[in-house]
C-alpha cells in the first residue's frame, strides 16, 4: 500500500463542472492530468489535493 497526494490548480469552468490541472512534482511526470469537479461541490476554489491510496 501505498499512498501520494496529488496538487491541482483551477483551470477553467465548463457547463456544469471545473476543470483543474495537475500540479506534478518537479522531474516526475503527472498521474492523473486533469480532474473535473461538479460545481455545486468546488464553488470558488483556486486549489484542490486528491490523496490515492493504492491498495495492493
Amino acid at each position: 500500500m501505498s499512498k501520494v497526494t496529488v496538487k491541482f490548480e483551477y483551470e477553467k469552468e465548463t457547463k456544469n463542472s471545473v476543470r483543474y490541472q495537475e500540479v506534478p512534482e518537479e522531474g516526475k511526470a503527472p498521474i492523473m492530468g486533469t480532474l473535473y469537479v461538479q460545481k455545486w461541490f468546488a464553488g470558488s476554489t483556486k486549489a484542490l489535493e486528491v490523496t490515492i491510496d493504492k491498495k495492493d
